[in-house]
């Protein structure tokens, strides 16, 4: 009698290794109705605590303002003008408004960083704008940053920051102001001021501004540095130093052209 067949051999095969994979599926039970109405309960119970530990209790509220980073301002004055509501809810603050605030009340502020202390605190850090020129006006002295911008009104000039002095009321100075502007030529001085060499600075009282093209400095025991415009400054800088090391008694020195520097007096 012959044996099964290759096709009955793969039923009883298929029969010995159990059910099919879709009817063993199927058996598999839902979740339970019960088991997803805890999970959401447990959702939205977590949910409202943690919108009541941010905003309903005291755990989580202002309490204190930190300040760093200040040099002429106080933290009280930046405290002060922040007007942080403190009482509030930590998480409900609003740091640009208050980065907006203090740089609107005190121009001197030059950039300021606020950030949330969790859980009670908020942090102020301050970065002052520093002058680089100083500008006299009647008995007080208006400071200028690196940027041009003028930015509070001292009535001690502060140490070792040169004068700023616009000499602008004839000829081609009158008509480099009316081609440039008054804020373009104190932009230029504040480029000249920059690229002077540290040794250089030190001894710089005045940044003299005759023309766009025409600024002098005015060094301490009566010498003086034709600059002429703030273009080429590092070239004109690196000249300077060498020129004042090769004529170290000379009285007035000449960068305008930085490839044909001159010295004179004595």
């Amino acid at each position: 009698m012959a044996g099964p067949t290759t096709a009955e051999r793969g039923e009883r095969q298929q029969e010995s290794s159990g059910p099919p994979l879709a009817r063993r599926l199927g058996r598999l039970k839902p979740p339970r109705v019960r088991t997803i109405i805890i999970l959401a309960v447990v959702l939205v119970l977590l949910g409202a605590g943690t919108v009541w530990v941010l905003y309903g209790s005291s755990w989580t509220r202002v309490e204190r303002v930190s300040v760093s980073g200040t040099r002429v301002l106080t933290p009280m004055q930046v405290r002060a003008a922040a007007e942080v509501p403190v009482g509030a809810p930590l998480v409900s603050v609003d740091t640009d408004e208050i980065e907006t605030r203090l740089r609107a009340k005190l121009p001197r502020i030059d950039t300021v960083d606020v950030v949330r202390s969790w859980p009670h605190g908020i942090g102020l850090k301050v970065v002052e704008r520093t002058p680089v020129l100083i500008v006299q006006k009647g008995g007080n002295f208006v400071e200028v940053d690196d940027e041009g911008v003028r930015f509070a009104t001292v009535s001690r000039a502060p140490k070792g920051v040169p004068a700023l002095e616009l000499r602008l009321s004839r000829g081609s100075a009158a008509a480099s102001l009316r081609r440039f502007g008054e804020d373009r030529l104190v932009r230029e001085a504040v480029r000249v001021a920059g690229a002077i060499p540290a040794a250089v600075a030190r001894q710089t009282a005045t940044v003299e501004v005759r023309s766009y093209d025409d600024i002098l400095l005015v060094l301490s025991g009566d010498r003086t540095v034709a600059w002429g415009s703030s273009e080429r400054g590092a070239l004109k800088a690196r000249t300077l130093t060498a020129l004042m090391k090769a004529a170290p008694d000379a009285r007035h020195f000449d960068v305008s052209v930085p490839t044909a520097p001159a010295s004179s007096g004595s």
